[in-house]
């Protein structure tokens, strides 16, 4: 079973999540969405990762938390793994968040270059502290990157859930559309990016990226071994 539905249109590669009612991302989502980041990286100028109608994610698979503490440790390691796949992509990635986006959801949503939302009666942040989960290291870093300085604790600390327009002041998103508008707005907020220069694009990017991604990912399997002892 494919959870990762591929499309190319000019140039512009689009990937559909579906996973089930909440769009969970377990680790067999990661993998597969990594692969085709992976190719388009190769093969597209850019690209555009969308939800399904009223739901972009829920957050990680509930069922592989429920398996114990290693299935579930897999799942959060694949998981930030995948947030730096997007974060540090060659190519422009375009988000187009289709709904709701609740803590993996909306941490990839932050990954994105460029985040169209939908307007509507829609949930999005983190709600980890709600929780009672102790964030993993890719979460608070990512989100401080990109996130404004005067929501971050009332997104990541207070676990504040915004409206689309919330999330737009936050930082989450950078524009909203009406729902049916969502995919194409995103395809040509692609097509813009993908216009500027390459090599300078990807090299910028890193640049900016770099210290951001270089701390996560060189921290990333300690940080979960701590969190989430097997």
């Amino acid at each position: 079973m494919s959870f990762v539905h591929t499309e190319v249109r000019d140039g512009i590669c689009l990937l559909r999540l579906d996973h089930g009612k909440p769009n969970s991302i377990s680790e067999a989502v990661c993998s597969e969405l990594m692969a085709a980041l992976e190719d388009a990286e190769k093969t597209a100028d850019a690209i555009v990762l969308l939800g399904k109608p009223g739901m972009f994610s829920g957050g990680f698979d509930l069922p592989t938390m429920a398996e114990g503490p290693a299935a579930a440790a897999a799942m959060v390691k694949a998981g930030g793994r995948l947030l730096m796949a997007i974060y540090d992509h060659a190519k422009p990635v375009v988000v187009g968040c289709t709904g709701h986006a609740i803590a993996m959801g909306a941490f990839m949503t932050m990954a994105g270059d460029y985040r169209v939302g939908a307007r509507g009666a829609f949930k999005i942040g983190a709600n980890e502290t709600a929780i009672g989960m102790t964030l993993p290291t890719f979460g608070i870093e990512l989100a401080r990157a990109c996130l404004s300085k005067r929501h971050f604790d009332r997104a990541i600390v207070h676990s504040t859930i915004y409206d689309p327009e919330g999330a737009v002041d936050a930082g989450f998103l950078d524009e909203i559309v009406d729902p049916e508008r969502v995919e194409p707005a995103a395809i040509a907020a692609a097509q813009r990016l993908a216009a500027l220069k390459q090599p300078a694009f990807r090299n910028n990017k890193r640049l900016a990226h770099g210290a951001t991604v270089e701390l996560i990912r060189s921290t990333l399997d300690s940080n979960i071994a701590a969190l989430m002892p097997a």
